[in-house]
C-alpha cells in the first residue's frame, strides 16, 4: 500500500472528471510524486506541443509518504512541460495542499485540455466539481486563497494575474505562502484558464508494514529533532541563515553575477541574522515538519507577510546590489501575490539592467534602485510596456538585444544564488539539470562548502552530482522535504518507503529508481528541445576579487567523466543505458 493506486483525471476542454486506476508497475518502478509525474506526461504529451497548448498536461502527484506521520511529507509535486524552457519540468512544494490531495482518495490529480472560460476545481473524498471563477480572475493569489479557503473549507493553489497574463515566469502559489516556482507553470494553468485548485480530504493513508513504518519515523523524527533543530539556524532564521556563509567563501552573485562577494555592511543589513533580529514575529511550519523553517515578519509600517527565503533575499538584494531590507520583503511579497517566481523575476531584472549598462537596451534602470523594482514587478505581472519583454525571462530578453551572454542561465532557466565558480559541483549541477539550472536537482553546495570535498576541485565531482541528483529524483517521488538530506540517510528513506508499501526495499533499489527516473527526463528532452549541458560564458570567466578570485567553472573535464559514468554521450542515452533502466 502506500497508494491509493487512483488518479484523479480532468479534462477542461471537454468539461468530463473522472478515475483512473494506475498501473502497479509505474508505481513500482517510479514511486510517485516527481516520478509519477514525469512517467505520465512522457506518456502523454507529445515532446514537440506547445507548452501553453491543450496537449500539455498538468500533473499534482503525491508520494507513498505523503500525508503519513513520516517527518517532512508534507511535499507535493507538479509536473508539465516548460513554456520558458520547453523542457519536461517539475515544481517541488510544501505546506498542506499535497497531504490534503492524498487524503481525498488519490495518488494524483492529472489537468488537460483547456476551459474556455476562467474556472477552478474543488477536490474532496467526494470527487470533484469545476466551478466558474470569473469573479476570481485578475486577483492576486493572497485574495483567490482567503475566498476559497473560506468557501470549501480546503487548500488551496492559485495563480495570479501574471499566470493569466501568460509571463513565462510565472508561478502558482500554495496556502497563501508557499511556491511552485520555477519554469513558468503559472503560465501553463493559465493557458488552461485554470484559476485555482482546492482540495480537502479526510481519509486516512494506508501504511502496509505499521510497525516498520513507525521504526523508521522515530528514527528520522530523532534525527531531525537531534541534529537539525539543535545545531542548524533553520528553525530560527529560515534559509536566510546561509546568507553570510555564502558570502563569507565568495559564492554570493552580485550586479548579475558580475561578482561574486558583496562588502560585509551591506550584506549584515539584509542577512538573515538581521531579519531574526528586526523583523521576524512568527512561525509558519508545513504538515508534519518538525523544523518549522517559515517564518512571519512584521515591517515598521505594522503590515505583516512571508518572511522572504534566502533566494529572494539575493534575487533583491545583492543581484541587484540593493540592500534594503525592507524593500525585499516586499518585492518577495509582491512577487508571491502577483504569482511570479522570485529567482527570474529578480534575475531578469539584474539582466535587463547590465544590458542598459552596455547600451543594449533603453530604459530607466539602474542598480540599487528598489523603488524602481516594485513599481516595476506589476507591470511584469500584467505584460505592460518593458514588463512583457522581462515577463518572457533574461534568455529570451538578452538574445532580443544581442547579448545572449548576459542571461545568467542554463537551458533557459536563471541561475539560484550559488555562484559555482566557487564551488565546482554546483556548476557541473546547474549544467547537467534536466529542467535547466537547478541547486536542487543536486545541492552539492553543503558538502562543498564543508570542504568534503574541496570545493574548488573537479576530481570526484562527476559521481557526488550523479549520486545526488539520482538520490534527489527518489526522495522528490515519496516526497521529502530536501532538508532533512544532510540527516536522513538513504537507508532510512529506504526503510520509510519499505514501511509504507510493504516490500523489501534497500539503498541500491532507491538509487535505480533515481536514475531512472532522471533519464526518463532527460529522454523526454531530448526529444523536445535538445540543449546543450553548459553554463552562461561568463562562468568560465575567474572571479575578479574576493574568496574565490581567480576560479572559472572547469566544466568541460567534468562533463566528460559525468557521461562517462552517466552512460550518455554529447547528443543522447547510450541504449545499454536505456536497457539498464527499462527506457525502451
Amino acid at each position: 500500500m502506500g497508494w491509493w493506486g487512483e488518479i484523479l483525471r480532468v479534462d477542461l476542454g471537454r468539461n468530463v472528471v473522472s478515475k483512473e486506476q494506475l498501473d502497479e508497475a509505474a508505481l513500482s518502478r517510479f514511486v510517485g510524486g516527481r516520478g509519477l509525474g514525469a512517467k505520465l506526461v512522457y506518456d502523454e504529451v507529445d515532446p514537440k506541443a506547445d507548452p501553453l497548448g491543450v496537449e500539455n498536461r498538468l500533473v499534482f502527484a503525491t508520494g507513498p509518504l505523503s500525508g503519513t506521520r513520516a517527518p517532512t511529507s508534507g511535499r507535493f509535486s507538479a509536473s508539465f512541460k516548460s513554456p520558458l524552457t520547453g523542457l519536461l519540468t517539475d515544481c517541488n512544494c510544501g505546506g498542506f495542499f499535497g497531504p490534503w490531495i492524498k487524503k481525498a482518495g488519490y495518488d494524483a490529480i492529472v489537468i488537460q485540455g483547456a476551459s474556455k472560460e476562467p474556472c477552478y476545481l474543488s477536490v474532496s473524498d467526494q470527487g470533484c466539481d469545476i466551478f466558474n471563477a470569473g469573479d476570481l480572475w485578475g486577483k492576486g493569489t493572497l485574495e483567490t486563497d482567503k475566498i476559497l479557503e473560506n468557501k470549501h473549507d480546503g487548500k488551496v493553489a492559485c495563480i495570479g494575474p501574471a499566470g493569466e497574463c501568460g509571463g513565462l515566469i510565472s508561478s502558482v502559489i500554495v496556502n497563501g505562502r508557499r511556491a511552485l516556482g520555477r519554469g513558468g507553470i503559472g503560465a501553463v494553468m493559465g493557458s488552461k484558464k485554470l484559476k485555482a485548485l482546492v482540495v480537502a480530504g479526510k481519509k486516512k493513508v494506508p501504511i502496509q508494514d505499521e510497525k516498520r513504518f513507525e521504526r523508521a519515523v522515530d528514527v528520522a523524527k530523532d534525527l531531525i529533532k537531534g541534529k537539525i533543530n539543535k545545531g542548524w539556524s533553520l528553525p530560527v532564521m529560515g534559509t536566510p541563515s546561509i546568507f553570510h556563509i555564502l558570502n563569507a567563501k565568495g559564492m554570493l552573485p552580485v550586479k548579475n553575477f558580475q561578482e561574486s562577494e558583496w562588502p560585509f555592511e551591506k550584506a549584515d543589513l539584509i542577512s538573515g541574522e538581521r531579519l531574526r533580529q528586526d523583523f521576524i514575529s512568527g512561525k509558519q511550519g508545513c504538515y508534519m515538519c518538525p523544523i518549522i523553517c517559515g517564518h512571519k515578519v512584521t515591517l515598521p509600517d505594522g503590515n505583516e507577510m512571508k518572511s522572504p527565503e534566502f533566494e529572494t533575499l539575493w534575487s533583491f538584494g545583492p543581484d541587484l546590489d540593493n540592500s534594503d531590507l525592507e524593500s525585499i520583503v516586499k518585492a518577495g511579497a509582491l512577487c508571491d501575490d502577483y504569482g511570479l517566481d522570485t529567482i527570474s523575476t529578480g534575475a531578469t531584472i539584474a539582466s535587463a539592467i547590465e544590458l542598459v549598462e552596455l547600451g543594449k537596451l533603453k530604459a530607466d534602470l539602474r542598480w540599487n534602485d528598489p523603488e524602481k523594482v516594485l513599481q516595476l514587478i506589476p507591470k511584469i505581472a500584467r505584460m505592460e510596456g518593458i514588463g512583457q519583454e522581462l515577463a518572457e525571462g533574461s534568455k529570451r530578453l538578452c538574445e532580443r538585444y544581442g547579448a545572449p551572454e548576459t542571461s545568467m542561465s542554463s537551458k533557459g532557466l536563471e541561475l539560484p544564488a550559488y555562484d559555482p565558480r566557487g564551488a565546482q559541483g554546483m556548476g557541473l549541477a546547474y549544467a547537467t539539470s534536466n529542467r535547466g539550472a537547478c541547486h536542487m536537482r543536486a545541492y552539492t553546495a553543503l558538502s562543498e562548502l564543508r570542504g568534503k570535498p574541496d570545493r574548488f576541485k573537479t576530481e570526484g565531482k562527476a559521481q557526488l552530482v550523479i549520486n545526488m541528483q539520482d538520490r534527489s529524483a527518489f526522495e522528490d517521488s515519496l516526497v521529502l522535504c530536501r532538508f532533512v538530506q544532510p540527516v536522513l540517510t538513504p537507508k532510512i528513506s529506504s526503510e520509510l518507503y519499505a514501511g509504507a508499501v510493504g516490500i523489501d526495499f534497500g539503498v541500491e533499489d532507491l538509487m535505480e529508481i533515481g536514475g531512472r527516473i532522471y533519464n526518463l527526463e532527460r529522454l523526454f528532452n531530448l526529444k523536445a528541445s535538445p540543449q546543450k549541458d553548459d553554463l552562461p560564458p561568463r562562468m568560465r570567466e575567474p572571479i575578479r576579487s574576493g574568496p574565490s578570485s581567480g576560479r572559472a567553472v572547469e566544466i568541460e573535464q567534468m562533463l566528460v567523466e559525468y557521461r562517462r559514468l552517466r552512460g550518455w554521450s554529447q547528443s543522447g542515452i547510450e541504449r545499454e543505458t536505456l536497457r539498464r533502466y527499462g527506457l525502451f
